[in-house]
């Protein structure tokens, strides 16, 4: 799955960067929301998300582009690698990635099988 979003004064930190909270805040949406279309008949939240590491910072106006990437499924558990880009600069390296895992749970919050 992709996505983007622009980054709007709102999102800036005090310095004038993209405030890092807010790119994880759109990081775990944009990865919840391709395992909530991967598996429409799941409720999930989020366990874990791995290495938290800024590659630069992002100034007002950038468009980003978030790639998400099903990497492994477990029998209760899915994980998705996830890319973050400056969409006007496509072959640059990438401003941030890792990793994002989901539990399914049930309407109590127990776990659940993604497959019945």
């Amino acid at each position: 799955m992709e996505t983007h979003r622009l980054v709007l004064p709102e999102d800036l930190n005090h310095f004038g960067f993209l405030f890092g909270g807010r790119l994880l805040a759109w990081v775990d949406e944009a990865c919840w929301i391709a395992a909530s279309i991967d598996y429409p008949h799941c409720q999930f939240v989020t366990i874990g998300m791995d290495k938290v590491e800024f590659r630069h910072s992002v100034r007002q106006g950038t468009i980003l582009n978030i790639r998400c990437e099903r990497e492994h499924e477990g029998r209760t558990s899915v994980g998705y690698k996830v890319e973050v880009f400056d969409r006007r600069n496509p072959t640059a390296p990438s401003i941030f990635a890792t990793r994002v895992t989901y539990v399914s749970v049930d309407d109590a919050g127990r776990k659940r099988p993604l497959r019945s």
